[in-house]
């Protein structure tokens, strides 16, 4: 039956997260660190939003660009936080989740064969997902001494006459690192220079650390025109079941992204939109206790792995730390499976996010308490093999 399956498709492995997760799921008193969703329950006014909504009977589709008021209330919270205008009407598109938002953009813009520059590590869909679009990924790997930032040189030596676009993930999945504005700036001109469009996936900006800020890359001059801002509720709000996200972009680019929902999910999920706009207006409270709350979670993880060998350096967003684990002689698929197994703990290989063999990904979106214990076993893990 392989003769049916497209070639492109069949030459991407399957995810190499799912492959831990599976494992760890057959085995008891494991401790995960693996899993990138908050533990925190949905905050009490989205649910009761959600609530309200089917209760009105609000069960059938909206608009194929989302409800206009949320639409509306997301405009307004990128202008509020980031400067950054969009027209509700023409500009925001409402997707299930930013993956199908990342869908829509790399399809729309990609014609086969063109390049798209993407620094690695970074989230396991963005290689696939240009390959499914018909593109050519070309990934280069951000170093620790950059503190895991894109430079606009790496960018500069891989542009060629294909190249029609830059895909970064900012405050960034597997690393934990952030972009200073400054970095931004410096790929801006580089992306006006050389005439290309810029994917920013923005999907963990309120969560920064240390008086760190997010920037968002179509605030930056002149990049409003060039830009595909994607983001969601998932990380922010702990709103991952939900499966709700959204694009912004430029009304002759977002109407090509709106195409193709159009024909492929018709509309959001009407619940979850329903749900949004309470995030959006009523939720920041619990935004902020969240931070608060990841921060605390941050300090102790990167503490600990630094006392037991690990070198890790500070994340300044999103909720994962990627320490090295030089020190233990093994690369990071016999090191994740024989923590696993001695140990249970579960991280995540950094091969899964493209990184080289020489860094895990330990998530901190699980309790406290969780997360001491999990160190305690590590720590124990590296007396015996550090």
């Amino acid at each position: 039956m392989r003769h049916f399956i497209a070639q492109r498709i069949a030459a991407v492995p399957p995810s190499g997260i799912r492959k831990f997760f599976d494992i760890a799921a057959t085995m008891e008193d494991v401790i995960s660190l693996g899993i990138g969703e908050p533990d925190f329950t949905t905050p009490k006014p989205i649910l009761e939003a959600g609530i309200r909504s089917l209760e009105r009977g609000e069960t059938h589709y909206t608009s194929n660009s989302g409800i206009l008021e949320l639409r509306q209330a997301l405009s307004e919270h990128l202008e509020r936080h980031y400067g950054v205008q969009y027209d509700p009407e023409n500009e925001i598109l409402i997707t299930v989740g930013v993956s199908e938002a990342l869908y829509l953009a790399l399809t729309a813009v990609l014609d086969p064969g063109d390049e798209v520059i993407t620094p690695v590590p970074s989230f396991v869909s963005y290689q696939p997902e240009i390959i499914f679009a018909g593109g050519v990924p070309v990934p280069f790997q951000t170093r620790l001494e950059d503190e895991f930032q894109v430079t606009s040189e790496a960018v500069a030596e891989r542009i060629t006459e294909k190249t029609k676009a830059l895909l970064i993930g900012y405050p960034n999945n597997p690393t934990g690192a952030v972009m200073t504005r400054e970095k931004l700036l410096e790929l801006a001109k580089l992306a006006e220079r050389e005439n290309l469009l810029v994917i920013s996936d923005e999907i963990y900006d309120r969560l920064v650390y240390g008086g760190h800020k997010h920037t968002c890359f179509a605030s930056l001059p002149g990049m409003f025109d060039r830009t595909i801002t994607l983001g969601g509720f998932s990380k922010d709000y702990a709103m991952t079941g939900w499966r709700i996200g959204y694009a912004a972009a430029p009304a002759p680019i977002l109407t090509a992204l709106r195409k193709i929902h159009q024909y492929t999910i018709m509309s959001t999920p009407t619940i979850a939109q329903f749900a949004a706009i309470a995030a959006l207006r009523e939720a920041e409270d619990y935004v902020q206790k969240m931070v608060e709350e990841f921060d605390r979670r941050r300090k102790l993880i990167v503490s600990g792995l630094n006392q037991i060998g690990l070198s890790t350096f500070e994340p300044k967003g999103a909720f994962y730390a990627f320490p090295s684990i030089v020190a233990s002689g093994m690369d990071d698929e016999p090191f994740s499976q024989l923590l696993l197994k001695e140990e249970k703990v579960a991280v995540v290989p950094g091969n899964a996010f493209h990184a080289d063999g020489h860094f895990v990904r330990c998530s901190y979106a699980t309790s406290y308490e969780n997360i001491e214990k999990a160190l305690e076993r590590m720590r124990r893990f590296m007396v015996r093999h550090g």
